[in-house]
C-alpha cells in the first residue's frame, strides 16, 4: 500500500505539474485568445473577494479606486498560484521518488523553486528533479516578466487615443459634442481621416483584449474615461454623421462603426458577456426617439448643418446603432464604466447601484 500510494502521488505530481505548465503557456505565451479554466478560476475568486470589499462602496469613485487595483492584484495572484502548483507538484514527485517525509519532501521542493539549495536530496533522480523545478521557477517568472511590458504597452497605446478623445468630445465624452467641436473647429472635413485611425484602434483593441485578457479590467488614469465609453462615442459620432449630418457621406465611418462593433463582440464572446449577435436592422435599441431629437436639436443650435427628415435619419441612425447597442452596455457593465451617455449611463447593470453618484460633466466647451 504505501509503494502505490507513492506511485499515486508521484502521477498526480507530475500530472499537477503539466496542467499548471499547460495554463502558463496558454496564459503567457500563446498569442490567440483562450480561455484558460485556471487563470479564469483564480480571476473569479479575486473578483468575488473584491465584490464583497466593494458593498460599502456607495459611489463611483470609490468603486473606482478599489477596482482600479483588480487586474494588477490578478496579474500577481496568477504567477503565485503557478508556483504554488509546481511546489506541490514537485512536492508529492520528491515524496515519491525518496520515500522522505512529507515535511522533508516539501522542504526538498521549495529549495528547488526558489533555488536556494538549503535542502537537497542526494540520490541522482531526485537531483534531476531540483534541476527541473528550478528551471521551470525561473521560467515561470521570466515569462512573467516579458508578459508584463507588452501588456503595459499595449495599454499606454489605447489609453493615448482615449484621452484624444476627451480633448475632442469632452469628459466624460459625447458624440454631440464631438460633432459640434469638429464643426467650430474645422476639422469636420477630416473624420474621414479620424476614423481611419479609430478603425486601427479597433482593430487593435479586438487582438490586445482577447489575447491580453486582464487588459480589458485596467481602468483609465482618470476615472471619468473608459476605452468602452470612448469605443461607444465613437460609434455614436459615425453613426450619427452618417445618418444625422448633411454632408457628403463619409465610407471610413460606416468601416468604423463595423470594425467597432467586430471587436466588441469578439471581447464579449470571449468573456462569455452575452449580447443579441443578430440584430434586424430594425431592431429595439436603448435609445428612444425623444433623445435623437434632443441630438439633433442641439447640434442643429451649435450650426452643424442637419438633414430636414428627420423619420430617415433616425431610421438610418436607428439601422447602425443596433449592430452594437446590446454588447457596448453589456461590456460597459460588465467592467463598471464611468457615465457617459448613451453608453454606461443605460447599462443593465448600473440599475443593481442605485446610490451611485453620476459625476457632473467637467467639460462643456
Amino acid at each position: 500500500m504505501y509503494v502505490a500510494a507513492r506511485i499515486l502521488a508521484g502521477i498526480a505530481g507530475a500530472c499537477l505539474i503539466v496542467f499548471v505548465l499547460d495554463a502558463a503557456i496558454r496564459t503567457f505565451v500563446l498569442p490567440r485568445g483562450v480561455i484558460v479554466m485556471l487563470t479564469r478560476a483564480i480571476a473569479r475568486a479575486v473578483r468575488a473577494v473584491f465584490g464583497v470589499v466593494l458593498r460599502p462602496a456607495d459611489t463611483y469613485e470609490s468603486r473606482d479606486r478599489i477596482l482600479a487595483l483588480y487586474a494588477p492584484i490578478s496579474l500577481l495572484v496568477i504567477p503565485a498560484t503557478f508556483l504554488m502548483g509546481i511546489y506541490l507538484g514537485f512536492a508529492a514527485l520528491f515524496w515519491a521518488c525518496t520515500g522522505a517525509r512529507a515535511g522533508v519532501a516539501m522542504r526538498y521542493s521549495g529549495s528547488a523553486l526558489f533555488t536556494l539549495g538549503f535542502a537537497t536530496p542526494t540520490t541522482s533522480p531526485p537531483t534531476l528533479l531540483v534541476y527541473a523545478e528550478a528551471g521551470i521557477g525561473l521560467a515561470l517568472l521570466a515569462l512573467l516578466i516579458s508578459y508584463l511590458p507588452t501588456m503595459y504597452a499595449a495599454f499606454s497605446r489605447r489609453e493615448v487615443a482615449v484621452s484624444r478623445l476627451s480633448v475632442r468630445a469632452g469628459t466624460p465624452p459625447s458624440a454631440s459634442d464631438f460633432l459640434i467641436r469638429a464643426h467650430r473647429a474645422g476639422f469636420d472635413q477630416r473624420l474621414s481621416e479620424l476614423f481611419e485611425q479609430w478603425e486601427v484602434w479597433f482593430i487593435e483593441l479586438e487582438e490586445t483584449h482577447t489575447s491580453f485578457a486582464f487588459l480589458t479590467f485596467f481602468r483609465s488614469p482618470n476615472p471619468n474615461r473608459s476605452w468602452v465609453t470612448a469605443s461607444g462615442t465613437v460609434l455614436d459620432t459615425a453613426a450619427l454623421q452618417i445618418s444625422l449630418v448633411d454632408a457628403p457621406y463619409v465610407a471610413a465611418g460606416a468601416v468604423t462603426i463595423r470594425s467597432g462593433f467586430l471587436a466588441l463582440r469578439a471581447i464579449a464572446t470571449f468573456f462569455g458577456i452575452p449580447f443579441d449577435p443578430d440584430p434586424t436592422p430594425d431592431g429595439p435599441i436603448s435609445i428612444d426617439r425623444d433623445e435623437f431629437e434632443a441630438v439633433a436639436d442641439k447640434l442643429a443650435a451649435a450650426g452643424v448643418p442637419i438633414k430636414t427628415d428627420r423619420d430617415a435619419a433616425w431610421i438610418a441612425f436607428a439601422g447602425w446603432r443596433v449592430n452594437y447597442d446590446s454588447v457596448l452596455l453589456a461590456i460597459a457593465g460588465f467592467i463598471d464604466a464611468p457615465y457617459a451617455e448613451w453608453s454606461s449611463d443605460r447599462s443593465p447593470v448600473r440599475a443593481h447601484h442605485p446610490p451611485l453618484r453620476t459625476p457632473r460633466r467637467r467639460d462643456n466647451r
